[in-house]
């Protein structure tokens, strides 16, 4: 199985709560034709789609505050500064994206362009992350946003501007890995229009 390097031996499900966390054992050959036995753990709860909301106009964005048990198990503060994301849930990347935005800021955004695919926490997260940026303002509000609270979400929305917002990802604000690719791309397209 796999690509020619990798042949896997065995697995476990270690846990299938929300998601679901299996042990791998597999072979590695490695360029010099050993084969080294490997154990990994893999966690994977599907796919995901997350998008940044940008008013060029005005050069600002629309983030969420919310709680992320990881974060402060690690120490850090528990309230991440975050772009809207979600799992895909059986939707392609843009849906998932556009539903997100609509439940977590209120806004249904519009000209929405993929940025790119990505992973976070390869060495042992299966998610990949599907990054979009799309437009905002008075004409897409639909409702007051704050997430789905049967899904434990409690969301404040935040409004930044796109330099605060750049400061925020050097000085600690935003720590967050997908928000900080997305409003790197909003940079980035700005320098390149000028």
């Amino acid at each position: 199985m796999m690509d020619g390097k990798v042949t896997l031996i065995g697995s476990e499900i270690l846990s299938d709560e929300w998601g679901t966390l299996t042990r791998v054992t597999l072979d590695y050959r490695r360029d010099d034709g050993t084969v080294q036995r490997l154990s990994r753990e893999n966690y994977d709860h599907g796919n995901a789609a997350s998008i940044v909301l940008f008013n060029p106009e005005r050069r600002t964005v629309l983030l969420v505050r919310q709680f992320r048990y990881p974060v402060l198990a690690n120490g850090d503060a528990a309230f991440l500064l975050e772009a809207c994301a979600g799992l895909l849930d059986g939707d392609d990347p843009e849906t998932c994206a556009r539903r997100e935005a609509i439940e977590e800021t209120g806004h249904e955004p519009r000209d929405i362009v993929h940025v790119s695919d990505v992973y976070m926490s390869p060495g042992s997260v299966q998610e990949k992350v599907s990054l979009f940026a799309g437009y905002y303002g008075e004409d897409t509000y639909r409702h007051f946003g704050g997430g789905i609270v049967e899904e434990g979400e409690e969301l404040e929305v935040v409004e930044m501007g796109l330099d605060d917002a750049l400061a925020a990802c050097r000085d600690g604000r935003i720590i967050d890995g997908k928000t900080v690719v997305l409003l790197q791309h909003l940079r980035l397209v700005e320098l390149t229009k000028s």
